[in-house]
């Protein structure tokens, strides 16, 4: 295809404002011609590929990642046919279940030295809550805060945290409220650092699939958790939740959300970053959640997510020097641009961030809405 590539690839950049080889931050520089075929074939997953390559380079990859999603470029980019298998596996196969651990082992485990020097001190991997906070640790803090005040949490009571990641909620929970927690991970690393660092805190992180779970609990949190579930499991998941809280407890699913309904994820992130992985509709979370719950309130602070993420670049850019030996050239393009990537995303409001707060029956009088 050659120039003709190039052609077609520069007037798509055209409609969002973009320019090859431009003076400004977001324009990329192409460093190998073969890019524009390699794009034109293979979509998302072709340009992340090529990146991860060293073909283009862009000054400010947060800034380009926007206006391509503001402009929807790639719904005018054909799939070859790997790609499209790809996503017809996804939709075919019950992937997130049938390969429930490996976005635990292939993300979650590549090192908690990682996520130590890039998250907050209390290493919270999701969308921090920014209203009047001045850096990412009292985003994060407030955004934890926050879910305790939307599920009223007392002393006393026993919450549990599906998807606990590093234990930083459940932590929060019980030093703050006096609440004890039981969280689950499919992460190996992330259970030994929650467990490790517990000190004489009343709460459990187990290494266990959120569906063997037994017992009761007087609230439900899970966050970040819900976008490795898959479509054709969302129900399932509600189901089990609804089986696990207290009659009068109440439930904060914090998830990313996308703005139309989709089955499958991007193959790039799906390929490099998180496996088997896809984001939600509200109509797909409101319809699993007919005669399981009550949608009492749904809460969108996705706008909080481009500055989180920036945070997240800031520390893992400045740690990286401690970093490279370990992980290599290759891992540390493919991170930032991932981090760069999702940034764009939240900042182009194609994704969003929904804490949706739920009942089994109800609250009697009606649920007031914490912000």
């Amino acid at each position: 295809m050659g120039a003709h590539s190039k052609d077609i690839v520069a007037g798509l950049l055209s409609m969002a404002g973009i320019e090859l080889n431009g003076d400004r931050p977001f324009d990329p520089r192409i460093h190998n011609e073969a890019l524009y075929d390699r794009v034109l074939a293979r979509g998302t997953l072709g340009l992340g590929e090529a990146y991860m390559d060293a073909w283009w380079d862009c000054d400010a990859l947060d800034e380009l990642a926007c206006r391509l999603m503001r402009a929807d470029i790639f719904d005018h980019v054909r799939l070859d046919f790997p790609t499209l298998l790809e996503i017809a596996r996804s939709r075919l196969l019950n992937l997130p279940r049938l390969k429930a651990g490996e976005v635990g082992e292939r993300h979650y485990d590549i090192g908690n030295e990682l996520y130590e020097a890039m998250l907050d001190k209390r290493m919270i991997y999701s969308c921090g809550y920014w209203p009047g906070a001045g850096s990412l640790d009292q985003a994060q803090e407030q955004k934890l805060d926050l879910i305790c005040r939307k599920i009223g949490l007392t002393e006393g009571q026993h919450i549990l945290d599906i998807g606990s990641g590093w234990g930083g909620l459940m932590m929060y929970a019980a030093e703050t409220y006096g609440a004890s927690a039981t969280g689950v991970t499919i992460s190996r690393r992330q259970a030994g650092f929650a467990n490790a660092r517990r000190g004489n805190l009343p709460v459990e992180t187990l290494l266990q699939d959120y569906q063997t779970l037994d017992g009761r609990f007087d609230h439900i949190v899970s966050v970040g958790m819900f976008e490795h579930v898959g479509y054709k499991n969302y129900r399932r998941f509600l189901q089990k939740a609804a089986s696990l809280l207290a009659e009068d407890g109440l439930f904060v699913l914090h998830t990313i959300g996308g703005n139309r309904t989709v089955t499958h994820g991007d193959p790039w992130m799906n390929r490099y970053i998180f496996p088997n992985g896809m984001v939600p509709s509200l109509a797909q979370i409101a319809a699993a959640a007919q005669d399981v719950f009550v949608i009492e309130d749904v809460h969108n602070i996705g706008a909080g997510y481009d500055p989180t993420l920036m945070a997240w670049h800031e520390n893992f850019v400045a740690a990286w020097p401690t970093l490279a030996s370990r992980y290599g050239e290759r891992f540390h393009r493919m991170w930032r641009y991932y981090l760069m990537l999702m940034a764009g995303a939240f900042r182009s409001r194609r994704l969003e961030v929904w804490q949706i707060v739920m009942s089994k029956n109800g609250v009697p009088g009606g649920y007031r809405s914490v912000r």
